[in-house]
């Protein structure tokens, strides 16, 4: 029992098990919880990262338009590597709670409208300059900006002042807000010299690895610094890739002959197959992350509820769980929230009804077809998923019309741009934080012109509210607007589904976003 216990708790710190396994088998060998930890922590000290190499990764989601500009960042490898190059005031760990990065305290005043972020000494850019009160005070002002067209706009505007004060930034809401800290750990907030004002995208930061190559839609390459500030907790390959491979074939297949270490958003179909790869270990976990169709409420033919519900009625959400997802995630109800976020309440889930949406159909006084866009780089499996998409609502009576659209320039041309379209969304750390950032009228990242300026005021009074249950209450009617009156179809909440090859170790399980919320390459290492 015990070298049973011995080789896990070993597969555990190289991360080739998860702690939970791990926990469970302990527990059903009749072993106490304090001593199965105490395992781990010697095995961990025993296995060591080990340093060295080039760490690649495969991923779907670059374009040759992304850019360095944090604010910028919406798909996945500039949010991958930008957590390699990029530091934060504040992050997430697994468990949910906060992490001090670069602000190494953070407090309130009484009433939640005043916070002090006391900066952290000795934390040095790539540059050689030293991280100051006035860089973190300069980057909050420029995602303010609206000029700056930031991810993390919805939320920013929030902030009324900003100042900083020797070693502290003092930030003054315009509103309580409780949940300040959580979205100060917003991927698009990494902390730049003077905070991006002078050169947005020049890729400086105070992250493990410094750019070294910088081609987008191509391949991006950091050298690891050796100045950063957490030494040895991060950083542990001399280099690491990034290496677009926006088809899903040809991404499993560098995984499989070793081009690549690591791959992102495995499609849930070939996900048995992979399991059968020697060496290959596939990374799942649930999280807040959706796939959805996104209508614009503010053009027509969907700026009529009508037509909006019955495209909402017309899809078979259970069929495209199961078909698409295969059991890698759960059903949606037409809002962004799910379990894992702790207020979350549960609303009777809309099912699939042809004769309703036909009723609703005929109501809207809408004619002819619906365009619906679509790409492989929308979400695994989007083009299937739009495909059965069109069957449901024929029946139905409605008729969609598919558009494919290429890959490469999707998230710039498509997305946020054309009326109704494939899409998906990470989730974030708060409800707070996930109606900010794409439902508020003044969000940049409002992406179904959900624009009422009654459910603004429901955002801001939630935001202000310090009883638990008060606040619970009012999310959920926030929940019952989107779902009946907004333009999201969300039929599914996936699985993060990442995997990695032969002597991947260090893996780290974190339900936020995939590649352990981005950062997968800054915390793995490559065994001897």
């Amino acid at each position: 029992m015990s070298n049973e216990l011995d080789y896990l708790s070993r597969r555990v710190a190289a991360g080739k098990l998860s702690r939970r396994d791990f926990l469970g088998r302990a527990a059903a060998l009749g072993i106490s919880a304090p001593f199965a930890n105490s395992l781990l922590s010697s095995a961990a000290r025993a296995a060591g990262p080990v340093k060295g190499g080039t760490l690649k990764a495969g991923l779907v989601g670059g374009e040759s338009t992304n850019s360095l500009d944090p604010a910028l960042m919406m798909t996945q490898v500039p949010f991958a590597f930008g957590k390699c190059w990029g530091e934060m005031i504040v992050e997430l760990s697994p468990e949910g709670k906060l992490e001090n990065r670069i602000a190494e305290e953070i407090g309130s005043s009484k009433d939640a409208k005043v916070w002090t972020l006391k900066i952290r000494d000795g934390v040095e850019f790539h540059n050689g300059k030293t991280v100051t009160a006035e860089d973190v005070a300069a980057t909050l002002e420029r995602h303010s900006d609206e000029k700056s067209k930031s991810g993390a706009l919805g939320y920013m505007k929030g902030i009324d002042t900003i100042k900083a004060n020797g070693k502290e930034v003092v930030l003054t809401l315009k509103e309580a807000n409780a949940d300040l800290p959580y979205l100060l750990s917003d991927y698009h907030l990494i902390v730049q010299p003077n905070g991006g004002k002078d050169k947005p995208d020049a890729g400086i930061g105070a992250g493990p690895y410094k750019v070294k190559v910088n081609e987008p839609g191509v391949r991006h390459v950091g050298e690891r610094f050796a100045n950063y500030w957490q030494g040895d907790k991060m950083g542990h390959a001399d280099q690491v890739e990034v290496v677009v491979i926006n088809d899903a074939t040809a991404r499993t297949a560098a995984l499989q002959g070793g081009q690549v270490n690591m791959i992102n958003r495995v499609e849930p179909k070939i996900v048995d197959l992979i399991k059968r790869v020697p060496g290959v270990t596939i990374r799942n976990h649930s999280g807040p992350g959706h796939y959805v169709f996104i209508m614009h409420c503010n053009t027509a033919p969907f700026d009529n509820n009508d037509l909006r519900m019955a495209l909402k009625l017309a899809i078979d959400r259970e069929e495209m769980l199961n078909k698409v997802l295969r059991g890698y995630g759960s059903l949606g109800n037409d809002f962004p929230i799910n379990a894992s976020y702790p207020l979350f309440t549960e609303i009777e889930q809309r099912k699939y009804d042809p004769d309703k949406a036909k009723f609703h159909y005929k109501k809207s006084g809408h004619d002819g077809s619906v365009l619906l866009r679509t790409s492989d780089v929308a979400f695994p499996g989007a083009v299937d998923a739009a495909q059965l998409y069109q069957q449901s609502a024929a029946k139905a009576g409605i008729k969609l019309e598919i558009k494919r659209e290429p890959g490469d320039g999707y998230w710039n041309e498509v997305w946020n741009k054309q009326p109704f379209c494939a899409s998906y969304w990470g989730g974030r750390s708060t409800q707070d934080q996930m109606y900010s950032t794409a439902y508020l009228s003044t969000a940049d990242w409002n992406d179904t012109r959900f624009k009422r300026p009654d459910f603004d005021k429901m955002v801001l009074a939630a935001r202000a509210e310090l009883d638990e249950a008060k606040r619970k209450a009012m999310y959920h009617d926030m929940a019952v607007m989107v779902r009946d009156e907004g333009g999201l179809i969300l039929p599914m909440f996936n699985q993060f589904i990442d995997a990695t090859g032969p002597k991947v170790a260090g893996w780290v399980e974190d339900p936020h976003q995939e590649l352990s919320n981005g950062y997968a390459l800054a915390k793995c290492w490559l065994e001897a």
